[in-house]
């Protein structure tokens, strides 16, 4: 089993394995007993050279088959096909696509009739949604009321806008979920340590963030650069927006710590591919 550099000994992802494909979980959702969820590694499929090997992007230059192969493995974790996942459009935006039935195959074995989606919320048990990543922040979430479950893409443009509020007002609006019933994740992406920023953007944080939040940001090596926690910043989101602390999960795994076997836009300097973050409803 692979072994990852981790930020405490709370271990609170578990490593997991299906044939091939190495995988994460979070413990904290699927005592829940309503997902199948997982993260990707770059462990278990078939691309080649800095797309090796579970690529799972089809923008960034990879053979199609081989991609097309990696969903199937991926879907042949939660015992399904890539014509059961959805799959986001991912361009920093706070937008968040409602999934039913007619989207099941977009992103996989069909066009997405949808641009500029950060984040997917359903009701509906057995679609698999589906957000990527390569140090940007993945959000669970799981209505264990309600029965309706969301994940997210929050790098620092969502993260300043609040995507975790976002989405949980947008899951109320939609299947009346309250943030006190919700079961909530933080996956793995770049830590503090690795994820240097510049003034421009440790600004647009000081003029947004709550005084709370001034220690996500914190002096870089060299003058005019800036350290910033994004997964501190999007944990503290999902608490001021009523979500209860110990129902939240945070990863202590940093993608760029571990690019040899995470992709790290940072670490790679944008030569990768990309990681996934998915769940589905189970039936009940």
């Amino acid at each position: 089993m692979i072994q990852f550099v981790r930020k405490s000994g709370a271990d609170p992802m578990r490593v997991c394995q299906h044939k091939e494909v190495t995988y994460l979980t979070f413990p904290i959702l699927e005592e829940t007993g309503l997902v199948r969820h997982l993260f990707s590694t770059r462990e278990g499929g078939v691309s080649k050279g800095i797309y090796a090997s579970m690529n799972l992007s089809y923008s960034r230059g990879d053979e199609k088959e081989a991609v097309d192969e990696n969903f199937r493995r991926i879907a042949e974790v939660f015992d399904s096909s890539p014509e059961r996942m959805v799959c986001s459009r991912q361009t920093h935006t706070t937008n968040i696509r409602l999934v039913t039935e007619a989207d099941c195959g977009k992103g996989t074995v069909k066009e997405t009739d949808y641009e500029d989606v950060d984040g997917l919320i359903t009701n509906i048990p057995d679609i698999i949604l589906g957000t990527f990543y390569a140090d940007c922040v993945p959000l669970y979430f799981v209505d264990t009321r309600k029965k309706a479950i969301g994940l997210a893409h929050s790098g620092w443009r969502g993260t300043v806008e609040r995507m975790g509020e976002h989405m949980l007002r947008t899951m109320k609006n939609a299947y009346g979920t309250r943030p006190e019933d919700v079961v909530a994740a933080v996956g793995p992406s770049i830590c503090q340590a690795c994820y240097e920023v510049s003034e421009d953007v440790a600004e647009t944080f000081r003029e947004k963030a709550p005084k709370e939040w001034k220690y996500i940001i914190k002096n870089g090596k060299e003058e005019g650069k800036y350290q910033l926690d994004l997964q501190k910043a999007n944990q503290l989101i999902l608490i001021n927006a009523g979500v209860p602390e110990e129902q939240i999960a945070v990863s202590d795994i940093c993608t760029c710590c571990n690019s040899k076997i995470m992709f790290s836009h940072r670490a790679s300097e944008g030569k990768r591919g990309n990681l996934g973050a998915f769940m589905e409803l189970r039936k009940s």
